[in-house]
């Protein structure tokens, strides 16, 4: 190194320069050390704010009108009302609970309460009292679950002549051939699981205080071989669901101990797809060992319409190769927003009066977005075609304002911070999130598939992994099953027991058909 090249210059000139770079120099370098500092500082609050406050995302819509700098309005009075003199707080108006009528399909039981004969005479005349009418009053009770041996008993015939011609009459197709299992009591495991999150080793222990000896193993492996009895049903579930023109599609991670070529620590994903069809609603999940776009690819394999996803780079490619529609998502955008309030050490529903700046812009970027969502409700029993209309009427004039008012805000605003970030994805993801103003059948967001897919969120917390590939596939067969019922108004229980009860003895494709949770000919009662 030459040592001469780092003495400053002689020259007064060329000493003026070298000081003046090397001022700005350690200007920057101070500029830079502090953008990390907040960034640091940012990630910290985030990272106390998910860990230890509410995970809920909802901000004071009172506290949105304080920094809206595009004076915004939430909501709109109706035509000819005047406004209150008072501020009337949402979360204060709350009505007197009153008990609901407890539902009519439910069996009655009469117990009657009668007075004592000795009480039955008056008082005053002496004379008997004649009974004239009654006070009825309703509790509702639970018969606990009740185990029964159902025992088949197979008739066997003779001919009296003979007596070597002998005819045994048929055991109908069983779920598990020769094994102890009904389908109802499949289905009440089934559901128990992947409906209410209960672990196949907590149902050992509830069967146990019934009395009756089921292994672990044992559960496991039915649910194993119900996944793949009902393969059938979710290959045309498949096959209706691509035929739909509008999806949307979301990803979690699952974990699988024993599958090939993987650590048992490794994360594999649970894919899901939901159609948006009120007629025929359809929930499909799918295990994959990777979030890779091949597997994205496959799952869209066919489909000619619009996918509503998240930012996931994933799905760049079969959108492009299949000239897919592809929708963005309001409720990620939002959550950015929110993420700036968290960044700062806030609670977003209990801000002080005089927030930080970055929580002043977040809470003006917040309400350009709840007032997209507040059209939304006003519109949600609209038929699709004046919810366009509303749209463009009303949402597409609010967007050009959050777009000119993001655009002029994110080149004062350092990229690496919170609210950077928040700016940036809306910038990158624009295109996509304005699109659900261009058809009144799309949604602004993608909650129908997150909400779809929670429940297996909250079962992983309990059961933590799935063993094998095998129990991953069926499992998400299962959850297929059971939660597209769910979506088509069908009770899980009854409706599985009745797919395990048929589906076995199903010799044709109309009569697998017949057994899909929209069929018009479906039956449960029979």
């Amino acid at each position: 190194m030459d040592v001469d090249a780092l003495k400053p210059p002689t020259d007064i000139e060329a000493l003026h320069r070298h000081y003046r770079a090397e001022l700005t120099r350690q200007e920057a370098l101070l500029t830079h050390r502090a953008e990390e500092i907040a960034y640091l500082r940012e990630q910290v609050q985030l990272l106390l704010a998910n860990r230890f406050g509410a995970s809920r995302e909802k901000v004071s819509e009172a506290q949105l009108g304080l920094f809206n700098e595009a004076e915004l309005e939430v909501s709109v009075p109706e035509q000819g009302l005047e406004e209150p003199d008072t501020l009337t707080v949402p979360e204060h108006q709350r009505e007197r609970a009153r008990r609901k009528p407890l539902p009519e399909y439910l069996e009655r039981v009469d117990i009657i309460h009668d007075l004592a004969e000795s009480e039955k005479v008056c008082a005053e005349h002496g004379v008997a009292l004649e009974c004239f009418g009654e006070e009825s009053a309703e509790q509702l009770d639970i018969v606990p679950a009740k185990v029964r041996v159902l025992r088949h008993k197979r008739l066997k015939y003779r001919c009296p002549c003979c007596e070597g011609y002998i005819v045994t009459a048929p055991m109908p197709a069983q779920p598990i051939p020769k094994g102890i299992a009904s389908p109802g009591l499949l289905a009440y495991s089934a559901t128990s699981k992947f409906l209410d999150a209960l672990p196949l080793y907590r149902q050992v222990q509830i069967f146990s205080r019934m009395g009756v000896d089921v292994s672990r193993a044992s559960l496991a492996s039915w649910m194993v071989r119900c996944g793949a009895l009902v393969q059938p049903l979710i290959n045309l579930l498949r096959e209706e669901l691509l035929q739909c023109s509008y999806l949307q599609m979301d990803e979690t991670t699952m974990q699988v101990l024993k599958e090939a070529g993987k650590a048992p620590e490794s994360i594999s994903y649970l894919w899901a797809q939901q159609s948006i069809d009120a007629q025929r609603p359809i929930v499909l999940f799918e295990y994959a060992p990777s979030r890779s776009g091949e597997v994205a690819k496959r799952l869209l394999d066919g489909f000619t319409g619009s996918v509503q996803v998240d930012a996931y780079a994933g799905y760049n490619a079969v959108v492009r190769e299949q000239a897919l529609v592809r929708l963005g998502c309001w409720a990620h955008a939002r959550r950015r927003w929110v993420d700036v309030i968290k960044a700062q050490g806030l609670n977003p529903k209990k801000l002080p009066l005089k927030p930080p700046t970055k929580a002043k812009r977040a809470l003006t970027g917040l309400g350009y977005i709840q007032s997209l969502y507040a059209i939304e409700r006003r519109i949600k029993d609209e038929p699709p075609d004046e919810r366009y209309r509303i749209r463009q009427r009303d949402s597409v004039p609010v967007l050009v304002k959050l777009k000119t008012w993001a655009d002029r805000l994110r080149p004062k605003v350092v990229p690496k911070s919170k609210l950077g970030d928040a700016l940036q994805y809306l910038n990158n993801q624009w295109p996509t999130l304005v699109r659900y103003c261009d058809d009144g059948r799309y949604r602004m967001d993608n909650n129908g598939i997150e909400n779809a897919i929670r429940p297996f969120c909250l079962g992983k917390k309990n059961w933590l992994f799935a063993d094998s590939v095998g129990g991953a596939k069926a499992s998400a067969n299962l959850y297929s099953l059971i939660h597209t019922a769910k979506a088509n108004g069908l009770e899980p229980y009854a409706y599985l027991r009745h797919v395990f009860t048929e589906l076995p003895k199903a010799t044709s494709l109309e009569d697998i058909e017949a057994l899909l949770p929209y069929h018009p000919a479906l039956n449960l009662n029979s």
